[in-house]
């Protein structure tokens, strides 16, 4: 008697989703990401199954692990980019700044805060999150969406945000 697609899915996540969280967590050193990570892999699994079953245990670690090197590589950025932010902000003491530069970094400031007000909510959230350098699964966990929209999601409020600014720009730039 043939298995139904479910059925078999069922038996081999639970045959190997163990031993696939496990190599997760040697690889990454982050239990609650791996945990992603290999729900990630199964769901894969289930959308694309390899096409010999029997080669499901090979098929499931390749995913794993381009999984795992693909989100290492994201952190690796992530850190870059924070330590890229700390240098500069400690290259330039605000104490050391003119009151004028103060002032127009005040006005700048309060420019796009009035940007970002006018964006839906969700819009002005999730690019707040990603500006204090939160991961694609922090927003999704935080906004309650499916990481793989995160991207689309935060490219479209991006594309909102530079539509609000050239539109008020170009209405500052007539008076």
């Amino acid at each position: 008697m043939e298995h139904s697609a479910p059925d078999l899915f069922r038996q081999q996540f639970n045959q190997h989703y163990p031993s696939v969280r496990r190599k997760l967590i040697a690889l990454i050193r982050d239990e609650a990401a791996a945990e992603d990570l290999a729900q990630e892999t199964f769901l894969r699994l289930y959308r694309n199954p390899p096409d010999q079953p029997e080669a499901i245990g090979g098929w499931l670690h390749r995913v794993l692990t381009r999984l795992a090197y693909d989100y290492m590589d994201m952190k690796a950025r992530e850190r870059a980019l924070t330590e890229k932010q700390e240098q500069s902000m400690l290259s330039q003491p605000q104490a050391e700044q003119s009151g004028e530069q103060q002032l127009l970094d005040k006005d700048e400031q309060e420019r796009v805060q009035g940007w970002l007000d006018a964006l839906p909510e969700r819009d002005k959230q999730m690019l707040l999150l990603r500006y204090e350098g939160y991961s694609y699964a922090e927003i999704a966990e935080q906004l309650k969406v499916r990481q793989p929209q995160v991207g689309m999601m935060l490219r479209r409020a991006g594309d909102r945000l530079k539509r609000h600014a050239q539109k008020a720009e170009g209405a500052f730039s007539h008076e």
